[in-house]
């Protein structure tokens, strides 16, 4: 199996599952036991083709006499993977893109027309690339979402929060690829020290333009056969996760909650920043989330990190102004992580529908586990604002034992006076991320 195949049934199974990409790739490669070179080929297809599926879509429709949706769901995948290399990949053959999407066909659908089907669409496709269709602009939304291929709910939500041209500006990040930062593990390493190890590993670091102790990687090849992963040297966290941390600003020898912990990045960053002194109860609902969060203080060497099972909504009595920091990085729609998850664009809006109420219970329900005068930070990997400020402005108008609190990041990234920031991959090269700092009176 090469990687062209990897990606198609990949793709397959996102689509006929409703799995996220991550997630079936990782066991698609595993599976097939890809080198490194074409399991990077089998990601970038796949990423490729999500991020760009509407577009792709847009395109193939115009050179197909026969509407998409009435396709086998394979064949459907295939044109795409052809369209993406001939639109998108400069090193691949346009020939070879046809060739390999027609046998991907024959192999893998069932109607033996179907190759001839593939192989027509994409030569129609090949000598039209000079001249292809254009994007109606009448009306902006339409038009920005076929161009950078999100669901046209998502872009109208984002033009009620900025222009057109900004919206655009966010939505081409949105399909770009964020740079791996990892953070120091300064319990162990100092960063310069760090550098100096990865570059002898052979990666090339640069550091990270206004975090401290942060690396930006390229040239890992596999992260966890890097020695100094494996020496708990360093864990890999998009900065805006630890701006978080650092709005939160737990010292040595506290007692720290954090509520959804997992895969754990935020705990880490905490137990750290207490020099490994104190305690970091970290939970998450699943027990196999838990692991991931023990394996992880493990190698680090992190002793402070206490991880649990436990639901953010559940009171425990025995919590109970027991925390001189909490923090709630609540379940959320994700749409500030498109970049690294790009299928995340096409959840289904109503699926969403039910998630500040969710974030409201479990924000309720950690404000009594904060000591008097402690401090609560809520935050979110979104941009929603129905889910950020929303939730955080309908919490302050029910506890007025809270105030939100001026808290100080790098200058480059914005002004929090209002105790509140939302982050953007367009404006900050960040995850798109919200950030409420809360302090109990005392």
């Amino acid at each position: 199996m090469d990687a062209r195949e990897v990606s198609l049934l990949s793709l397959y199974d996102c689509q006929r599952q409703g799995v996220w990409s991550d997630a079936i790739l990782k066991k698609r490669l595993a599976s097939a036991g890809l080198d490194s070179r074409d399991g990077a080929l089998a990601t970038q297809l796949c990423f490729g083709v999500l991020q760009n599926r509407l577009l792709l879509d847009f395109y193939l429709s115009y050179f197909s006499e026969r509407p998409l949706k009435r396709m086998e769901g394979k064949v459907v995948e295939a044109l795409r993977l052809g369209a993406y290399q001939m639109l998108f990949l400069d090193k691949i053959p346009h020939s070879a893109a046809v060739n390999c999407s027609a046998g991907l066909t024959r192999k893998h659908c069932k109607n033996p027309r179907a190759v001839g089907m593939v192989n027509g669409i994409l030569r129609s496709l090949e000598r039209n690339l000079d001249s292809l269709p254009a994007i109606p602009q009448e009306d902006a939304a339409g038009y920005l979402s076929i161009r950078y291929s999100h669901p046209e709910w998502l872009v109208k939500v984002f033009l009620s929060m900025m222009d057109s041209s900004e919206t655009a500006k966010l939505l081409e990040a949105n399909n770009g690829h964020p740079p791996i930062t990892a953070m120091t593990n300064t319990t162990r390493v100092t960063v310069e020290e760090l550098a100096e190890i990865l570059e002898g590993e052979g990666v090339q670091t640069q550091p990270h333009p206004w975090l401290e102790n942060a690396l930006i990687l390229s040239k890992t090849g596999s992260l966890e056969q890097l020695s100094a992963f494996q020496k708990g040297l360093f864990y890999i966290q998009d900065p805006a996760s630890k701006l978080a941390v650092l709005a939160l600003d737990p010292k040595p020898g506290m007692r720290v909650l954090d509520c959804c912990a997992a895969p754990g990045g935020k705990s880490f960053g905490a137990a750290i920043q207490m020099e490994n002194r104190g305690e970091v109860v970290s939970c998450d609902l699943s027990p196999h989330k838990k692991k991931l969060i023990q394996d992880g203080a493990d190698r680090l060497g992190l002793g402070s990190v206490a991880p649990m099972t436990a639901d953010g909504k559940v009171h425990r009595v025995e919590w109970g102004n027991a925390f001189e920091r909490v923090l709630v990085d609540a379940p959320c729609s994700g749409l500030g992580v498109i970049r690294k998850k790009p299928d995340i664009r096409y959840k289904d809006p109503a699926s969403l529908e039910r998630l500040p109420e969710v974030q409201r219970a479990i924000l309720d329900n950690a404000a009594r586990y904060v000591k008097p005068g402690g401090v609560m930070v809520y935050s979110t990997c979104t941009i929603l604002r129905r889910e950020n400020e929303d939730v955080a402005q309908t919490f302050l108008a029910h506890h007025p034992e809270f105030r939100a609190e001026r808290f100080c990041l790098p200058e480059c990234v914005g002004d929090a006076r209002t105790g509140m920031l939302t982050l953007w991959p367009h404006r900050q090269g960040t995850d798109g991320f919200f950030i409420c700092k809360l302090r109990k009176e005392g």
